[in-house]
């Protein structure tokens, strides 16, 4: 592929050559190898081929280019030397240093966020999922409108750019993608009446929802398809889930739960998209129980939980929401590491540690989490008529029955309820 600069190309298309550039400004607190390996691995993602990958120095950002002109000549010759069209910033661009770093590099320049909202694009398997997407990529591409090019957005069938009568491209431009996210802000805002009916609905039921969160790549279909038995995609790629699971799992003691699979968190996770996919995060937000998986075998393992906590307090989960650390991966630990791991596990009683792709420790962390699940249950005595079956079979199925005896036509029930249950159960119906 030619490095010749074509702003109506799509750079997009698998197999496209890439540069990544890390911008250092010292205040990041991971690793500039690690961070550049997790860039590549989004850029792989979508099936780009990453060529090079280039840390540079930032004293002081430059408004018009962010870097300096000496580091824009080295990477204009590796752009060269390497037949690359795209060019990714591991950093936020303004779409002023973008617009000119693409013309002293003569190639396609976009930033982390652009990087992953294309991801995200591509990803995208529910109606639902493309709402989120589109209104996110919308929200970045309207303050970018000072390019000419917008082939990505003829390519993802959302609009056409047509201006009318007076009107200016750019102006035509903003007014179709007002209107266009206008539009989808109200579907989303349907999608989410509805998940938060079929939330109600399971709430009345009810069933202790245990949600799995964590940094993307960290384990958690994996962990899901081994709790669950399900085939949810789980590869060794970034943002391999999207779009949000559930499914009905038995816990020791409790007969029925919910577990769901969602997004992996990144660091510097779009703001766009934040806002867009909270109507799925709030699966998250209302869940009884997070088990947070991590990769403990990955070298920036403490600086991904601080990122994953960060999305969790901005989504707005409540420190109170109990929670347990799945450390995972802990297959690829062998020696020192593995005891160095081990050790700090045995010094914390939220930790737990498992590979979820050989099985090692999940039936224990099952037990503790329904262990925690249900350790603040209260005795109550419930009566109900004896043909009230649904009532019967609702007390045994979340609470734990330790005893009953029929009174004329009375049944009485001697059960151990969680005081959410209890609550729950009063509202039944």
């Amino acid at each position: 592929m030619s490095g010749g600069f074509d702003r109506d190309r799509d750079d997009f298309a698998r197999g496209a050559r890439a540069i990544i550039i890390l911008p250092e400004h010292g205040l990041n607190p991971r690793d500039a190898d690690a961070r550049l390996a997790e860039t590549a691995g989004l850029a792989e993602a979508i099936g780009l081929v990453v060529v090079d990958k280039i840390a540079v120095r930032v004293r002081a950002p430059k408004p018009a280019t962010l870097i300096g002109s000496g580091q824009i000549e080295a990477i204009a010759v590796s752009v060269r030397m390497e037949e690359a069209g795209l060019v990714i910033f591991d950093a936020a661009l303004t779409p002023v240093q973008q617009r000119n770093l693409e013309k002293a590099l003569e190639a396609k320049v976009i930033d982390r966020t652009g990087l992953i909202l294309e991801i995200f694009g591509e990803r995208a398997a529910t109606a639902e999922g493309r709402l989120q997407v589109e209104l996110a990529h919308l929200d970045y591409q309207a303050g970018r409108l000072v390019r000419s090019w917008t082939h990505l957005e003829r390519q993802r069938g959302g609009f056409g750019f047509l201006g009318g009568p007076g009107e200016t491209q750019i102006e035509a431009d903003r007014r179709l993608i007002r209107d266009r996210m206008a539009r989808l802000k109200r579907e989303l805002e349907a999608v989410t009446r509805t998940r938060g009916l079929h939330r109600d609905r399971r709430q009345r039921a009810p069933w202790p929802v245990v949600a799995l969160v964590g940094y993307t790549n960290a384990g958690k279909s994996t962990l899901f398809n081994r709790v669950t038995g399900a085939d949810v995609m789980a590869e060794d790629l970034l943002f391999a889930t999207l779009d949000p699971t559930l499914r009905q799992i038995s816990l020791p003691g409790i007969d029925k739960a919910i577990l769901s699979d969602t997004v992996g968190f990144v660091s510097d996770l779009p703001t766009q998209l934040v806002a867009a996919f909270k109507a799925t995060l709030e699966e998250v937000v209302s869940a009884d129980f997070l088990i947070h998986v991590r990769d403990i075998a990955h070298p920036d393992s403490a600086t991904q939980c601080a990122d994953v906590e960060k999305v969790l307090r901005e989504i707005g989960v409540a420190d109170t929401t109990p929670r347990f650390e799945a450390w995972n991966k802990l297959d690829l630990l062998a020696g020192d590491a593995r005891a160095d791991v081990e050790g700090d596990a045995s010094r914390r009683d939220d930790v737990m540690l498992i590979s979820a792709l050989a099985g090692e420790g999940v039936a224990d962390l099952l037990t503790r989490v329904a262990a925690r699940l249900t350790e603040a249950h209260r005795r109550y005595t419930v009566t109900l008529d004896v043909g009230d079956g649904a009532g019967a079979a609702w007390l045994h199925a979340h609470g734990e029955v330790l005893g009953q005896h029929v009174d004329g036509e009375h049944a009485i029930y001697d059960v151990r309820l969680s005081e959410r249950d209890w609550d729950r159960f009063a509202v039944r119906g």
